[in-house]
């Protein structure tokens, strides 16, 4: 059994505790609010406080950008932590993959729900170009995939994976502080099973703040936060709709 592996943040030197921390503070700019970011930052426990940035974004608020040195470490060696499952296989092998288990083009759906107007990474995951190199749904052979964009309503959207008889859905997510938008995925699974239609469809979680312990906490079948290719997303969709229609590990 390995022991305790305490690690600090890095900045000039191994360990050193050097970190950035922005935030605003409902204060005018001015001396008195760079010494408050200062003490607020003390508090924190960051030794050292230095403000590099000061500025004023409104009447009466001003946004700091802050250097310290974390006085805390973290013990690595006792995390535990879960991650959507990956893989590496070439988008000619998964279309050849669906063609062979399927014989058929998979429907995936993907959208932003109700009052979330953010779609892109959603769009990364789905427009023909994708990102960084890594094409999009759009461009596979395998998938007919429709991005049916922001503002979606959570019945509008349950109705649409009724009539297509989607295979699986990809709903993009920016979680508020208010947590807003985690009550409109929960809706949205709850509605599909209130139709027996979770059983049936694969749920996706992505966005920024989304990672696969909340995804799956939600009741999503996984979660992908930023930098996510959709390579990744499509191998997943490949094996997790072959678990669901029963099919052994590696297709039928």
């Amino acid at each position: 059994m390995t022991g305790p592996r305490l690690i600090r943040p890095y900045g000039d030197k191994k360990n050193d505790g050097a970190v950035q921390v922005s935030f605003t503070l409902p204060i005018s700019r001015s001396a008195v609010a760079t010494e408050a970011a200062k003490r607020y930052v003390a508090k924190m426990g960051l030794r050292e406080p230095y403000v590099t940035l000061a500025e004023a974004i409104a009447p009466g608020f001003t946004y700091f950008v802050v250097y310290g040195r974390s006085t805390h470490d973290i013990d690595v060696a006792s995390i535990t932590a879960e991650e959507a499952p990956g893989g590496a296989l070439s988008r000619e092998e998964i279309d050849a993959e669906i063609a062979r288990r399927f014989g058929r083009r998979l429907i995936v759906l993907g959208c932003a729900l109700e009052s979330d107007a953010h779609t892109v990474g959603l769009d990364a995951i789905f427009n023909m170009k994708g990102f960084a190199g890594d094409y999009g749904l759009e461009r596979y052979h395998g998938f007919d995939a429709r991005n049916l964009g922001a503002q979606v309503p959570v019945a509008d959207l349950a109705r649409q994976i009724r009539e297509t008889k989607a295979d699986a859905v990809l709903v993009s997510a920016t979680v508020t502080q208010n947590d807003i938008h985690v009550r409109h995925m929960t809706e949205l699974v709850d509605m599909l099973e209130a139709e027996r239609l979770r059983d049936r469809v694969v749920l996706i979680a992505g966005g920024a703040r989304v990672d696969h312990a909340l995804a799956k906490e939600l009741g999503y079948d996984a979660g992908f936060g930023p930098g996510t290719t959709a390579s990744r997303v499509a191998l997943f969709l490949l094996e997790e709709i072959s678990r669901r229609r029963g099919m052994p590990e590696g297709g039928a």
